[in-house]
């Protein structure tokens, strides 16, 4: 079977609602709902803190990292688990080494995700932050980010696509120009789960997502890839008994990864939970995934665009955008665009681009083209 033309949707849920918000936080298959249920009776039943549960949840933790290292290729061990996107970048941000000389470069400064701005521009106490300016769509010149380096720049940092405008940055291609030079860290919530995400092809050190979005998995639950190389430029940020050994009366030693960097008890009914939607993904397939996503928003971008008054953001070429259709309507403000549409059963989101609000519609594998073709007919009509 055609999987671009599969509808999944009632894999998802049984309700009348368009979802179009997934940039933000996708719906989890119903399967994986359930899985999480089954844990939360294994685990009361069993005791959860015994011997057995100790077992029963290593099992579980050890499950999500193999899964994980399957769809971005690394080493199982390479798998931090964190709570969000967030965690992941402040563990780069604030667990970095600098001096008086040292810089960073960002791209697009305010044109970036708060979560992949704000640490760093928190930085510019200590350091220079440097920006690497950007087109409309939010690409910069390769060019630029070379001519830019030198002997005291210790980090790149920037997103994978765009939550704006969905670009989707040349991070192979950069990735070839840092090698063996300066660490390199991405942000991968607007990629992992929905666009092949390969972190030896990209060669960083350092990438931060979240399980909620593409991935399909629940709220609170957060992945950070960390090359072990790498991890030594890195000093934790958090310290307890789960991340460190005293080695004598008065000195502690930090563990290897992935225990180096996880203090505390893990969000274990979450990480079942996304685990399941993970596999779920895995076998639909992330090339098909993309294949469907592109699919749809194609349609969805063509549509809009016959619309009179209707301003599209992004860019034209579907293979350098993720499935992320930006837009406004002349005369309306983009918060009455979405709130009206919500009103209609049809979600989606008020985001930026700048300084300028938008709407924004992110499909994802399990909508179908009747859903597209709805929200389109009830834009015409606002």
């Amino acid at each position: 079977m055609n999987l671009v033309s599969k509808d999944i949707s009632d894999d998802f849920q049984h309700s009348e609602k368009i979802y179009l918000n997934n940039a933000s936080v996708s719906l989890m298959p119903l399967q994986s709902i359930e899985v999480m249920k089954d844990f939360l009776i294994s685990y009361n039943s069993i005791g959860p803190d015994s011997k057995e549960s100790e077992l029963f949840v290593a099992e579980k933790l050890r499950n999500i990292r193999k899964t994980i290292s399957k769809i971005i290729s690394c080493q199982p061990d390479e798998v931090v688990l964190t709570q969000s996107t967030t965690d992941g970048i402040n563990i780069v941000a604030n667990g970095l080494s600098f001096n008086a000389e040292s810089n960073i470069m960002i791209r697009g400064m305010t044109h970036e995700h708060h979560a992949n701005f704000y640490p760093w521009i928190k930085l510019k106490s200590k350091i220079l932050v440097k920006n690497l300016p950007i087109d409309n769509n939010g690409f910069f010149k390769l060019a630029n980010l070379q001519s830019s380096l030198d002997d005291n720049t210790k980090l790149v940092a920037l997103s994978h696509a765009l939550y704006n405008t969905g670009s989707i940055m040349p991070v192979d291609e950069i990735g070839k120009i840092l090698h063996g030079k300066v660490p390199f860290f991405i942000d991968g919530a607007q990629t992992v789960g929905c666009l092949d995400t390969d972190v030896s092809k990209i060669e960083c050190d350092f990438m931060s997502f979240n399980g909620s979005k593409w991935l399909c998995g629940p709220m609170g639950t957060g992945l950070f890839y960390c090359n072990r190389k790498s991890s030594e430029l890195l000093e934790p940020i958090t310290i307890g008994g789960e991340s460190a050994i005293m080695y004598d009366d008065s000195n502690l030693a930090f563990k290897n990864l992935p225990d180096k960097f996880q203090t505390g008890f893990r969000n274990y009914v979450g990480i079942v939970g996304l685990e399941s939607s993970a596999n779920y993904l895995l076998n639909f397939g992330i090339k098909n995934i993309r294949k469907k996503n592109q699919y749809l928003s194609n349609i969805l971008r063509e549509e809009l665009s016959k619309i009179p008054n209707i301003i599209l953001y992004g860019p034209d070429d579907p293979n350098i955008r993720t499935s992320i259709v930006s837009f406004n309507i002349v005369g309306f403000d983009s918060q009455e665009i979405v709130d009206k549409l919500e009103k209609q059963n049809i979600v989606l989101a008020v985001r930026e681009i700048m300084k300028k609000k938008i709407v924004r519609a992110s499909p994802h594998f399990f909508n179908n083209e009747s859903q597209i073709l709805q929200v389109v007919d009830a834009i015409k009509k606002l």
